[in-house]
């Protein structure tokens, strides 16, 4: 094997509840509606021709999200989730030595991607509320820096980019260096100045944006996702891309919602209702929590994490811990959520009376 494979860091998912026993599962971002009818309707139809290959280019998906878009099929790449759609970018661009730069903590997927492309990872803090410190990020770039990227909403802390901070970031990075903005979020984001990466495409030719399907249109068990390009790099991505790399029942889902956007609609701001529901409560309840612009909020609980997410697992409810450093929690359903925020209230008034104060 080659030496950085032992050193890669594991990417730990979501908790699934144990057989028999009942837990909300509010540890891995999903939706928690069932799939569309049309969805589930496209699936069906799908279904009959699954003893033959998908479309390796993927052609109807491309050209219905190229004119979503507006950038046309030929500047788009899609591919099993767009996890795997970055891991097909930092391939196509990145060499021993390179260097790519990122925010920390980001998603824990990136530094992956970029050891595995052979690249090093460059990581810059978040600021003290969960967001980018997009002025260190463009002090880390230099001549062996071969990409950036960008997480908006960022990933698990929250915070979102505006499109006039990443107009002066685009700016401020040579134009040589490619700048990956990962909006799997976008969606859920109310921000009034929120980041459009598809509209800077035309200004920007070293932009890459990234969407998937996995989040807002809940097709996370299906794996699609997508990146928007120019040609000269889209070309480069699809080379290197996995053949075959979406199944046929995943393209006509994703179709499918596309073209129930109204639907798509309504779910995003029922789950935003409930976002700023459970913010409220946290907030009342004396937790300090970072601008939730995703479908998740942030807790930044230090080395009380993995007791926290004990906690929260006796009591019923799985949330995301990342060691060291915090909990994601995902907003779920109203009854998944409901005791969330008792367990969390009984967390602060505990920890005020010194019981769970430890390491």
């Amino acid at each position: 094997m080659r030496p950085v494979v032992d050193t890669l860091p594991s990417y730990v998912p979501g908790e699934r509840p144990a057989p028999g026993r009942q837990l909300y599962k509010l540890s891995s971002n999903e939706i928690a509606f069932p799939p569309l009818t049309a969805v589930n309707a496209a699936m069906v139809d799908a279904a009959a021709d699954l003893n033959r290959y998908p479309d390796m280019y993927a052609t109807e998906l491309t050209e219905t999200i190229g004119e979503k878009f507006g950038v046309g099929a030929e500047r788009v790449t899609v591919g099993n989730g767009s996890v795997a759609v970055l891991q097909h970018v930092l391939t196509a661009v990145c060499e021993p030595g390179d260097e790519v730069v990122m925010a920390w903590r980001s998603f824990e997927a990136y530094p992956i991607c970029v050891q595995v492309a052979g690249a090093r990872v460059v990581q810059v803090p978040v600021d003290a509320a969960g967001r980018h410190d997009l002025a260190a990020m463009a002090a880390a770039v230099t001549d062996r820096t071969r990409a950036v990227l960008l997480c908006s909403p960022n990933n698990p802390t929250g915070p979102a980019l505006t499109q006039t901070e990443l107009r002066e970031f685009l700016a401020a990075v040579p134009a040589s260096v490619m700048v990956v903005l990962d909006e799997a979020y976008i969606d859920f984001v109310t921000l009034a100045d929120r980041t459009d990466g598809p509209a800077l495409l035309a200004d920007h030719k070293n932009l890459v944006v990234l969407r998937t399907f996995s989040k807002a249109y809940g097709l996370a068990g299906l794996r699609v996702g997508f990146a928007l390009a120019r040609r000269r790099l889209t070309t480069g991505f699809r080379a290197v891309s996995t053949p075959f790399g979406v199944s046929s029942m995943a393209m006509a889902a994703a179709r499918a919602a596309l073209r129930a956007e109204e639907q798509v609609r309504e779910r995003v701001a029922e789950v935003v209702a409930e976002r700023e529901r459970v913010v409220a409560a946290l907030t009342g309840q004396g937790w300090t929590v970072p601008d939730a612009q995703g479908n998740f909020v942030w807790l930044g609980l230090g080395r009380r994490t993995a007791a926290f997410a004990d906690h929260a697992r006796t009591h019923g409810v799985l949330v995301r811990a990342f060691a060291g450093d915090g909990v994601r929690v995902s907003v779920g359903e109203p009854e998944g959520n409901d005791l969330f925020l008792e367990l969390s209230a009984e967390w602060v008034a505990r920890s005020v009376d010194g019981v769970l104060e430890r390491a």
